[in-house]
C-alpha cells in the first residue's frame, strides 16, 4: 500500500522517534527493505534518489516502487530523493511518487524559495508531500559548519515556501566518512526543532554513529537517511560467504541488506509506531 509520509512524520515528531528512509538502487534492495518493514510490521520510507540515474533511471525506479510497494503488507513511501531538476520532480509529482524531495539548497536562498515554493504548490494540489533543504549536507571532504542551518532563516524558509518537512545541516555528511564518527552540533538541532513547526529530515546518516543518530532523534529529527551503510552490507556480505550461482549471492545480499534496516529500525526506536495490519 502507498502512502504519504505525512502522517508518519507527524507521528514521529510527537512522540520523539524517527522512520528510516531507506535508496534502493535495484529489485534486489528494494525487496530487502520491504521485507524488513514486514518482519517488524513497520511503515517503510523508500527512496530513488536523482544522483543514481546512472545505476537506475527514474522510470525503472518507479516501475519498482510502485509494484513492490503497492503488494507490500506494510504501508510504503515512495520518494524521490535529492531531485535538483524541477523538471523530474514534477514528473515523478505526477506519475507516482507519493513524496518527493527538491533540493535547491546549493543555491540562494531566494533562489531556493522560489524553487520550493513553486514545487510545493505543484505537489500539494496532486496529494503529493515535499521536503526541502536549506544548509548543505555536503561530502565527507567538503561539509563544513559554515554550511549548516540557521534556525531564523530555516524558519523564514518553511513560512515562505511550505514544505512539509526540511532537511538541515548539523555535520553528518554524505557517504563514507574518513576519520571515525562526525561531531553533530545538538545545540543547533535543539534550536531549530524548538523554533519550527515541522518535521526535521537528516540526511547522511550511514556511519554516523548509533549513539549520534539516537540522540539526534530525541532532539527532534523525525526522518533519517540511509544508502551507504545498505549498499555496504550488501558488498560485505558477499566477502567470506560460499555460493554457487546467482540466485544464492543474490539471497545473502538481501539478507544483509535486511539486517542493516531493521538495525536503523531499532536506533531510531520506530517502534513506538503502532500500526495494525
Amino acid at each position: 500500500m502507498l502512502i504519504t509520509s505525512k502522517d508518519l512524520l507527524k507521528n514521529a515528531r510527537e512522540n520523539h522517534y524517527a522512520f528510516p528512509h531507506f535508496n534502493y538502487w535495484d529489485s534486489n534492495s528494494i525487496r530487502a527493505e520491504i521485507s524488513a518493514a514486514e518482519e517488524l510490521n513497520l511503515p517503510v520510507i523508500l527512496a530513488w534518489a536523482e544522483k543514481h540515474s546512472s545505476e537506475i533511471s527514474i522510470y525503472d525506479a518507479l516501475t519498482l516502487g510502485k509494484y513492490f510497494g503497492s503488494k507490500a503488507k506494510v504501508p510504503v513511501v515512495l520518494h524521490l530523493d535529492h531531485g535538483t531538476n524541477p523538471d523530474l520532480v514534477e514528473w515523478g509529482i505526477e506519475n507516482g511518487f507519493t513524496s518527493v524531495m527538491i533540493d535547491a539548497s546549493a543555491k540562494s536562498f531566494d533562489e531556493n524559495v522560489k524553487i520550493t515554493k513553486e514545487i510545493a504548490n505543484f505537489a500539494h494540489k496532486r496529494g503529493v508531500v515535499v521536503e526541502s533543504e536549506i544548509g548543505h549536507v555536503g561530502t565527507n571532504s567538503t561539509n563544513d559548519s559554515s554550511m549548516y542551518t540557521e534556525k531564523d532563516a530555516a524558519l523564514k524558509f518553511a513560512e515562505l515556501t511550505e514544505t512539509d518537512s526540511l532537511a538541515i545541516s548539523i555535520g553528518t555528511s554524505h557517504g563514507v566518512y574518513k576519520q571515525g564518527t562526525p561531531k553533530l552540533n545538538f545545540e543547533r538541532l535543539a534550536d531549530i526543532r524548538e523554533t519550527l513547526p515541522i518535521p526535521l529530515v537528516l540526511h547522511g546518516g550511514s556511519s554516523s554513529g548509533d549513539e549520534n543518530l539516537n540522540k539526534a532523534i530525541r532532539n527532534g529529527i523525525t526522518k533519517v537517511n540511509i544508502y551507504t551503510d545498505l549498499a555496504n552490507a550488501s558488498m560485505q556480505s558477499l566477502k567470506n560467504s560460499n555460493f554457487n550461482n546467482e540466485p544464492e549471492m543474490a539471497s545473502i545480499q538481501r539478507k544483509s541488506i535486511s539486517e542493516c534496516a531493521k538495525h536503523y529500525f531499532k536506533v531510531f526506536e520506530t517502534t513506538k509506531y503502532k500500526y495494525q495490519v
